[in-house]
């Protein structure tokens, strides 16, 4: 057999051509395929919910426009808000946005794995953020009323002592934490959350750890508080009955504070209280009831300790504190400390006697007879320790008394002690100033004085100084 060499170059050439078509096509396909692969999405992939697997971006952004989203609401996988359809909001201007999508989702290979991407369309509509999304805090918030709530840990200081509360589990929605989910898919086509319970603080929590801190800061401090010339050296853990912190404050209950002040005031406070006198005589008597006096104002005496305590503030007064009745609510002879509280400058008024003395500091510096009220009718002047209310001269008083309902009478001085209208002053009318005038034509509870005798007894007094009478 004879071999041609042209025919086997031939044919060289032939397969060689082949071989190169084959390649062509081959990247041909391959080119093409690849092409297909980066300006096409991936089976299944979605964007705001919506599936736009192996769409190009063109055709994606078709479709999105077309689609409306419900805005229905769903928690734990159940209905919780029905919306009504908007429009997605997609349009041609979303286009890079969605090739860019296509790029990043790009793989060599088709991929059957679910990719779920959000994006905000260009028109969208603010019914999700404006209607829904308040709407569904309400619902929320509505739910809770009748869910148990979570009870925190909390930090208690008793005493000195601090302790923890633990904490109890609720049934509450989380409704912060579930609105969070909302804003982060808020641009799907319809939204799902979880419904997330929420938690209470546990002991070892960034605000427990607070509360025990300011708690401890307050158990180490002392309050210095002053009543007249005593100090009572008030510790926190001594007087601080129980205490919590909570939004950056104390809250201290009043039981320990209240203890201490109604302590104060039973052994320091005059009001209301029965005291021993000396009479101008010498004689020793108990009087009782009355005007004159002070206490300390439980309410304003706890306030001024609290606030203390709170600030740190080391020392204190209790002048600010005090109160009395009658016409000066805000106490009298707090500055008295001699005499069971009277001090030196007093009026004395003897009944039996008839007879009224006064005295400054200490020293008699005026006298007089007086006729007090009629005791017959029971008008009898009151008996007790009263203050001067006030003076005024001349006055004209009216009032009534036995036998005479309604009178006016003009006086040149009157100093008035009792809620009741008692007081000092001239009488020109009255005749009879013997000692037992009282008796059967005594005034109608005042204590009528001589008018050549009153404008010394006016001059000798002043308002808030005490008048005993017995």
């Amino acid at each position: 057999m004879r071999f041609d060499a042209d025919d086997g170059v031939v044919k060289i050439k032939h397969k060689i051509i082949i071989m190169v078509c084959a390649v062509f096509i081959l990247a041909a396909c391959a080119g093409g395929y690849t092409y297909y692969r980066m300006t096409h999405f991936n089976k299944h992939v979605e964007i705001n919910g919506i599936n736009v697997g192996a769409m190009s971006a063109d055709n994606a952004v078709n479709h999105l426009k077309k689609r409306s989203v419900s805005n229905n609401v769903y928690l734990n996988n159940k209905l919780f808000f029905h919306g009504k359809k908007t429009a997605s909001g997609f349009t041609a201007a979303d286009t890079a946005k969605i090739k860019k999508l296509v790029q990043k989702q790009w793989t060599w290979f088709p991929s059957k794995k679910t990719v779920s991407y959000q994006i905000v369309p260009s028109k969208m509509s603010n019914y999700r953020q404006k209607v829904v999304r308040q709407k569904v805090k309400e619902l929320l918030t509505q739910k809770n009323l009748t869910r148990q709530q979570a009870v925190d840990a909390a930090a208690t200081l008793e005493y000195g002592k601090i302790s923890v509360s633990a904490p109890k589990s609720g049934k509450q929605y989380d409704v912060d934490a579930i609105m969070r989910e909302f804003d982060k898919k808020q641009e799907l086509a319809s939204i799902k959350l979880t419904g997330t319970i929420k938690q209470p603080l546990t002991a070892q929590s960034k605000k427990v750890t607070e509360e025990k801190t300011k708690l401890n800061s307050l158990a180490q401090r002392s309050v210095a508080y002053k009543v007249q010339q005593t100090t009572y050296n008030l510790a926190a853990k001594d007087v601080l009955s129980k205490v919590t912190y909570s939004n950056c404050k104390y809250q201290i209950e009043q039981a320990g504070i209240l203890k201490e002040v109604d302590q104060i005031n039973q052994k320091q406070a005059t009001l209301k209280k029965s005291i021993s006198f000396k009479t101008h005589a010498g004689k020793q008597v108990t009087v009782a009831g009355g005007t004159y006096g002070w206490a300390l104002k439980a309410s304003d005496a706890v306030k001024s300790i609290t606030t203390a305590f709170v600030k740190d503030t080391k020392q204190i007064d209790a002048s600010s504190d005090i109160y009395g009745v009658g016409y000066l609510t805000y106490g009298t002879g707090y500055s008295n400390t001699a005499n069971n509280g009277l001090g030196t400058t007093y009026a004395e008024v003897s009944i039996s006697d008839q007879h009224a003395w006064f005295y400054k500091d200490g020293k008699e510096v005026y006298s007089t007879e007086i006729v007090t009220g009629k005791h017959s009718t029971n008008e009898d002047t009151p008996t007790g320790l009263w203050y001067v209310m006030y003076k005024q001269s001349p006055s004209t008083l009216k009032g009534s008394e036995a036998g005479n309902s309604n009178y006016s009478v003009k006086v040149n001085y009157w100093a008035q002690f009792t809620n009741s209208g008692c007081g000092f002053h001239d009488a020109s009318w009255r005749t009879d100033w013997s000692s037992t005038a009282y008796l059967k034509n005594g005034s109608g509870g005042c204590v009528n004085t001589p008018s050549d005798h009153m404008e010394s007894v006016y001059n000798n007094l002043s308002q808030g100084e005490p008048v005993v009478v017995y």
